[in-house]
């Protein structure tokens, strides 16, 4: 190219806007975003389509931004972005350029001249001093003639060795902030990385690589290309770190010149240099990167808008839900009285669901609160622990307690007679063997209740953790007092049983014959066979050993019918506690749902200490939880005005 061409191109870059054509429809919509994003919409989980800027320490990353912004940013040694910067860069047609900060809720005015001084006073007062760095966002808003539409986040540059003054994890501290911004779906990862390295061993590489396995939303910006052109060109062709949206190679601003004498240079360079003029003119130069990230920016935008639009109207919806779900902030006695008695209502019919009725729709997956279910069990178990008791094996020691009682119960008077003192010292002895077990199952079965009462007491008042303490105690004290009287009933059940004999049963005579016609045959097998063996089978009792007995034949009839009674009477003994246990035990639930429960609600708050009045106090759970949710709500508002307003202006919004 002749001389009198170079100075053509280089008097038509230095005249030429950064970005020769916009389209009008950009701006609003990039204004959308940076409002949701001065909103903090992504609080509340909504993430925004978002151009991060990365790159390892010195690799050129603050050039380029000053390139497509115009404006000199902080330089020095180490890191010099030690906070996110949110940069807005905004075109305007008036020649003055207007600049400001915005952090920590304040709005600070600059100019371009002090810019970068500004810049260090704002991270120095969000991240302090020294070379700390923080996650706290600093926004810098550029408007001025001939800039790109873009808002892009510059992340500190990744160094993996602190100097003096860094604490030792620097590393991880911005690794943290970096995967913070470029692991959503919707950031667009503006790697920058030094020609004069090789790609494969940048650390920005390999983060970006984490997240963006295939390098679909990753653009890669190729600083210092006047200090290594050789080998660049098949760097960017070859791609062997996978960069989907492609490579931009620029230079570098050097020494004192302008950003305009900058561009022609770098015109200049890409033109003429022997080795950087084969690389494609569609990916160098500033105002090359400049195209293509408005071009990205726009089209991630388009494409996150409409989602963005339904996650707020999504999430807009949910906290209303929530909002109305939340307990009526009360104001007078009369409010707290009735939002009282709407739980005691709702936890008595809960309880009647699922400790009387049996229905368990209001806890489908906690086994524990099925408690028919579990009180069968525990019935179960009951039954079965009477039965095997040891007092309740009838062939244990076969007949000798009979003999023994029957020898001390003896007295003056005609023989053969079963004297009945014989057979309440047996029953007696047996009924006290047994009397811990009907005690300790009825304590068991009131602390299950109990366990119950309460925690549905507690879902019902979660709300209004000012009575939780006073429902507790009600529910204790209720339960106590239950407990008590199932105890008290079962101990005067023992003792009626211990008292007499008695039963209008059937089956006792009925079991009774039938084990007593074996009594012939068992006598005269034991008393009159002499090689005998020591083992015989009895229905009822299975395999005996009866070698002991020979010798008791005086008492052995009367000892033998001893048994039978006392073995069909004691089946009737076990299935009368059972069957009693589980009547009295259903009845004292049914009474504790239908009438004390409330009862003893009632006396706990409305009496002395009880407090009712405490339920004007809101939680402050609950009063952070309330502020939260509306903090929410008209944050959601507020962004869903934003969004109509674009969606109506380009006419795609629809409601």
């Amino acid at each position: 190219m002749g001389e009198e061409s170079s100075l053509v191109v280089a008097q038509a870059v230095q005249d030429a806007p950064i970005i020769s054509s916009y389209n009008d429809r950009i701006r609003p919509l990039l204004d959308t975003v940076d409002s949701l994003r001065h909103l903090m919409i992504t609080r509340e989980g909504i993430q925004l389509p978002t151009i991060v800027v990365v790159g390892d320490q010195s690799s050129g990353k603050s050039s380029v931004l000053e390139s497509l912004a115009g404006i000199n940013l902080p330089r020095g040694q180490g890191i010099c972005t030690r906070v996110p910067l949110i940069m807005r860069l905004m075109h305007q047609p008036t020649p003055e350029p207007d600049l400001s900060l915005e952090f920590n809720g304040k709005v600070v005015r600059t100019d371009e001249e002090h810019v970068s001084e500004a810049i260090n006073l704002a991270t120095e007062e969000i991240a302090g001093f020294g070379k700390g760095i923080s996650n706290a966002p600093l926004t810098l808003e550029v408007r001025k003639n001939g800039v790109p539409d873009l808002t892009m986040v510059d992340l500190p540059g990744i160094t993996r060795v602190p100097v003096h003054g860094q604490p030792e994890n620097i590393y991880d501290q911005i690794k943290d902030i970096i995967m913070e911004y470029i692991t959503p779906e919707e950031s667009i990862i503006l790697n920058v990385l030094s020609a004069t390295v090789d790609f494969t061993t940048c650390e920005s590489i390999r983060m970006s690589q984490m997240v963006d396995k295939t390098g679909g939303r990753t653009l890669a910006v190729v600083t210092k290309s006047d200090k290594s052109p050789e080998g660049l060109l098949e760097k960017v062709t070859a791609d062997d770190v996978n960069i989907g949206l492609g490579y931009v190679c620029v230079r570098n601003r050097i020494g004192e010149e302008s950003y305009e004498e900058a561009r022609v240079e770098e015109a200049r360079l890409f033109e003429s240099h022997p080795l950087l003029s084969k690389i494609d003119k569609s990916i160098v130069g500033i105002p090359v990167l400049a195209q293509k990230l408005v071009q990205i920016q726009a089209a991630s935008i388009a494409r996150n808008l409409p989602a963005i639009v339904k996650s707020i109207n999504d999430k807009l919806n949910l906290n209303v839900a929530e909002a109305k779900r939340m307990p009526q902030k009360m104001s007078s006695l009369t409010e707290a009285m009735t939002a009282f008695m709407q739980i005691i209502g709702l936890a008595k019919e809960s309880l009647r669901k699922i400790l009387v009725r049996g229905e368990y729709d209001e806890y489908p997956d906690e086994q524990n609160m099925h408690c028919t279910a579990r009180l069968v069990e525990m019935f179960n178990q009951f039954s079965d622990e009477l039965h095997k008791h040891a007092e309740s094996d009838p062939a244990e020691k076969f007949l000798m307690e009979e003999i023994m009682v029957l020898e001390e119960t003896k007295g003056i008077g005609l023989p053969n007679f079963l004297p009945r003192s014989a057979f309440l010292t047996i029953l007696q002895k047996r009924v006290k063997g047994i009397s811990s077990i009907p005690t300790i199952f009825a304590e068991k079965v009131w602390s299950y209740v109990e366990e119950i009462v309460i925690s549905v007491m507690m879902h019902h008042s979660e709300h209004y953790y000012q009575l939780q303490l006073s429902f507790r105690r009600a529910g204790h004290n209720l339960i106590a007092k239950m407990k008590e009287r199932s105890i008290n009933w079962v101990m005067e059940i023992i003792e009626m049983e211990k008292q007499t004999d008695y039963t209008c049963n059937p089956e006792y005579l009925s079991d009774w014959n039938k084990l007593m016609v074996q009594q012939d045959a068992f006598m005269t097998y034991v008393l009159t066979n002499v090689d005998w063996p020591s083992i015989i089978r009895l229905e009822g009792f299975g395999e005996i050993d009866v070698s002991h007995l020979k010798k008791y034949s005086h008492v052995l009839q009367q000892a033998f019918d001893l048994k039978m009674r006392m073995t069909a009477y004691w089946k009737i003994v076990l299935k009368r506690l059972v069957d009693c246990m589980a009547l009295h035990l259903l009845l004292s639930i049914g009474n504790l749902v239908n009438k004390e429960f409330e009862a003893e609600i009632v006396n706990e708050l409305m009496g002395p200490g009880g407090g009712i009045e405490r339920m004007l106090e809101e939680s402050p759970a609950v009063a952070s939880k309330r502020q939260k949710i509306n903090k929410s709500i008209q944050l959601l508002k507020k962004s869903k005005e934003v969004v109509a307003k674009i969606m109506d202006k380009i006419g795609t919004y629809n409601d």
